[in-house]
């Protein structure tokens, strides 16, 4: 097959060429090619799959059918391939679950899935982290609700095998009781809040953890600019530490959460409108790394119910690529290049791999998505629901 005319967007820029494209791998690109096969690509973006870091399955049950269902959700998305999240029921932090999830994975038609391991147990000792590495988990997950001990041990196991840290910044003692951002809303609502010093609190402890140790951490999901900026200063001063935020983060506040809209209700907490700007000025000075959909989908039952009892997350995959595109890219907060840096390079390194750019000889894990083109979010459970967005992915190559 031969596609033409397309506007090839990787980590290098943009390009209008054609790309031959054979057995699943890209043979040739070069203007005026030609064969039996060929598709007009004329103003479309021909552009690798996105990667997300930070993906739950439905109600955060662990079984086949629902790693069968993200997968194959996630790929009519854009997105290519998905690390999901560890602390699901079963939690994956033992080798008996990790390969019961492991067997869910065969034989997948949709996103490449793979699984992080829960560094703690349900009563905070530490899980077999070194069997689980070798079994096939791509990088060990903590909250640090570790409390410093375990904590240390932790890191001296991602310091012996070379893996990246996924860390979850937050209060046990605060979040506790607390539903949503503390501030003028929750006051407002009458619903207890959690401090963003839950977060900030924590940022600061691993980041001392990851500069003793030399090893690498990625904080999930951020959502106080305070932690971004401590982050950020300490990549100045040769830590190796990264940041990902959630794309509700970056387009919604804790307004999002009035008349208790439990679709609102997410974890981390959305930040208040002050602090929404600061994550956007964040983003456009470089100092967010990933981005994430924060997919956590819950049924229903446990959604529509009183605010304080339902399940926190909601739909992020469905139309994954639009509503980036939209609240990101053509809002001019970032370019395209940058969205493939943040949602393709960055989140492929954390986990030792290297995505993010089209080349002759590699394979074309690719798609075209049309800028022009609007569809209406019909997700009941998105955030966006209600909401027509710009951008829609045309065709998937992987």
């Amino acid at each position: 097959m031969v596609i033409k005319n397309a506007t090839v967007c990787d980590i290098h820029g943009e390009r209008v060429t054609d790309v031959r494209i054979e057995d699943g791998i890209v043979t040739e690109m070069a203007d005026g090619l030609s064969c039996s096969e060929m598709l007009d690509a004329s103003s479309l973006y021909f552009m690798p799959l996105l990667v997300e870091t930070n993906a739950r399955v439905q109600d955060s049950s662990l079984n086949a059918k629902n790693i069968k269902a993200l997968s194959e959700e996630a790929l009519s998305a854009g997105i290519g391939h998905v690390v999901l999240n560890p602390d699901t029921a079963p939690a994956i932090d033992n080798e008996i679950v990790l390969e019961f999830a492991q067997n869910g994975l065969h034989e997948l038609k949709g996103a490449k899935v793979n699984l992080m391991l829960n560094s703690l147990k349900e009563d905070n000792t530490l899980s077999n982290i070194a069997i689980l590495l070798k079994r096939g988990s791509v990088a060990p997950y903590m909250s640090t609700i570790a409390k410093n001990d375990v904590a240390i041990k932790i890191a001296e196991y991602c310091q012996m095998y070379g893996v990246t840290l996924f860390c979850k910044a937050e209060d046990n003692s605060l979040i506790s009781s607390g539903v949503m951002l503390e501030g003028d809303i929750s006051s407002k609502l009458g619903l207890a809040g959690i401090p963003d010093l839950s977060e900030v609190l924590h940022v600061s402890r691993m980041i001392e953890i990851a500069r003793h140790f030399k090893i690498k951490i990625l904080f999930k999901s951020i959502a106080s600019p305070r932690s971004i900026y401590l982050i950020d200063k300490a990549k100045q001063d040769g830590v190796d530490v990264t940041c990902e935020v959630s794309i509700h983060h970056l387009s919604n506040s804790d307004e999002a959460c009035q008349n208790f809209n439990t679709t609102a209700k997410l974890n981390p907490p959305l930040s208040s409108k002050e602090d929404l700007k600061l994550l956007q000025e964040a983003l456009k000075e470089g100092k967010i790394d990933i981005l994430t959909t924060l997919h956590q989908p819950s049924s229903p039952l446990n959604k529509e119910v009183a605010f304080y009892d339902a399940a926190y997350g909601c739909e992020g995959l469905k139309n994954a690529m639009s509503v980036y595109y939209t609240k990101l890219v053509k809002s001019g907060i970032i370019s395209m290049q940058e969205l493939v840096k943040l949602c393709v390079q960055n989140p492929s390194r954390s986990i030792g791999e290297s995505a993010g750019e089209i080349k002759v000889g590699s394979r074309a894990n690719a798609m075209l998505f049309n800028p022009d083109e609007k569809v209406m979010m019909d997700e009941k459970l998105s955030l966006y629901c209600g909401e027509e967005l710009y951008g829609r992915v045309e065709k998937i190559f992987n």
